[in-house]
């Protein structure tokens, strides 16, 4: 049993971290088409790599991934066209996050952090959190904190990893953030001999519906990949860890780094 993940607990080991204050983690990404280069489940797969990073820090527990994501938008991920993008309503996954966040503080979970890795969930994850809340009363300690993985790379790390610019995080879908990062967690699942050399998309100031798909590459890339590397991978990913893990034991104080404390392993 890993003593990081939720689904590999016994309920009585579940329930001792829990009593210990531990904090849970709820990853949360997409199943959305990622060019020719990256696998559908990247979102997913990028959200618990982060998840499970920070809480080997502060001995946290992550729960099991919410895969699915909010529905994929032209100017952030390519748009509901493509094979393989599977989303959900804007209102189911409110109510998922509704009821794993109540559950878990029915529970006894007092601390959770929702890390959110597709673009287009940030607003449905918010209402989802804000009704759970709602429900379990005033007179509850809970607190949830969401946040997006790519909002900890601060203006130094982006210069170097973008050395000609940084287009904007909607445009980095599928490019060279995600390719990196996947690089570093996830080597077997990247082809960066498919990375396609598009220039940056440039979308009209508002949008259609339906979708129009011809706004997107056929790629479905957003913008070029070909500068991304394990090495950016790994700086980010160590970049982002860090300054997740401060913000939460800024916000959770009773948290206390993994060197601070003695773990309690388990094989």
């Amino acid at each position: 049993m890993h003593p990081l993940i939720m689904g590999s607990l016994s309920w009585i080991e579940y329930q001792q971290r829990l009593q210990d204050e531990a904090i849970v983690f709820i990853p949360c990404g997409a199943l959305e088409q990622h060019g020719p280069h990256l696998p559908l489940g990247t979102d997913a797969l990028l959200s618990t790599s982060v998840a499970q990073s920070v809480a080997e820090k502060i001995d946290g527990i992550v729960a099991p991934t919410v895969s699915y994501g909010y529905k994929s938008q032209p100017k952030s991920g390519g748009g509901q066209h493509f094979p393989g993008t599977t989303s959900l309503d804007g209102n189911s996954l409110s109510q998922l996050i509704r009821d794993i966040v109540r559950e878990l503080a029915r529970q006894g979970g007092t601390k959770i952090a929702v890390v959110n890795g597709h673009y287009e969930n940030q607003w449905f994850l918010t209402e989802g959190i804000d009704l759970a809340i709602r429900d379990v009363g005033s007179a509850s300690t809970l607190r949830v904190m969401r946040l997006e993985y790519w909002e900890f790379l601060t203006p130094d790390i982006l210069a170097k990893v973008f050395l000609e610019g940084f287009p904007g995080f909607a445009l980095e879908h599928a490019a060279v953030i995600e390719t990196s990062l996947m690089a570093h967690y996830h080597p077997n699942l990247v082809r960066l001999d498919l990375i396609p050399d598009v220039a940056a998309a440039e979308f009209p100031p508002y949008d259609l519906f339906p979708q129009c798909s011809d706004w997107v590459h056929v790629s479905g890339v957003l913008s070029s990949a070909k500068s991304a590397s394990v090495e950016k991978g790994e700086l980010m990913a160590d970049h982002i860890a860090k300054g997740i893990a401060t913000a939460l034991k800024q916000e959770f104080p009773s948290l206390v780094s993994v060197p601070d404390m003695v773990l309690n392993q388990k094989a």
